[in-house]
């Protein structure tokens, strides 16, 4: 179902009092491309009305600052990757397998053009949580969630006999999270599907 979201009252006397909606996820899908691209610092509120194809006016009645708009395109990204994740494992017939597939899309989001746009976690890690509790709770819980789906498929892997039993899944598990993110990073300097594919075998080849 599409969210939409309230803002200014209709003009037209006849529709006085009815408020003129927009599509929420779309909108937000704008921001996220601006605010990843600029960051949030460098992003005026007509830029991000411009990305989210809503007024100014209308964007201030939706939300109360440009914070909270951050916060909403920060959790939509955030859930929007965490979906996609799951279908990328959900055909994999093994730990191994199910972390061969988020490491390869991983290399695919870490090239490229979309490589060359980053990751909107690691840009709010980077540029906001020194100084923003809001938003480094967020990007901790996020990232705490990848190290868990990790270890829990390493376990897996360890008990099908796909990865190798001397790991530690914990310890490995944050290993690949560094390592993920550090492909973001290196993505936004035009890093190629190659290379990353080159990176993720190389992780690859730790698990068994």
């Amino acid at each position: 179902m599409t969210k939409t979201a309230s803002s200014a009252p209709a003009s037209n006397a006849g529709q006085r009092g009815r408020p003129r909606e927009f599509d929420l996820d779309a909108a937000l899908d704008g921001a996220i491309t601006v605010f990843t691209r600029k960051g949030f610092h460098g992003v005026s509120i007509s830029e991000l009305a411009g990305a989210m194809n809503v007024s100014a006016g209308s964007l201030y009645k939706a939300f109360p600052d440009k914070h909270a708009i951050y916060m909403a395109a920060l959790n939509r990204y955030i859930s929007l990757r965490q979906q996609q994740t799951a279908r990328d494992i959900a055909a994999a017939a093994n730990g191994y397998g199910a972390i061969a597939a988020m490491l390869q899309a991983y290399a695919a989001l870490s090239s490229g053009e979309v490589g060359l746009l980053g990751c909107l976690v690691v840009a709010s890690n980077v540029e906001l949580a020194s100084n923003d509790n809001d938003i480094a709770k967020r990007v901790k819980t996020q990232l705490d969630g990848y190290e868990k789906r990790f270890a829990e498929l390493i376990a897996t892997g360890q008990k099908d006999g796909s990865i190798r039993n001397d790991l530690d899944p914990d310890s490995m598990a944050t290993t690949l999270v560094c390592l993920t993110q550090g492909m973001r990073v290196v993505g936004k300097s035009g890093a190629t599907l190659a290379t990353m594919q080159q990176t993720v075998a190389q992780a690859l080849h730790m698990l068994v």
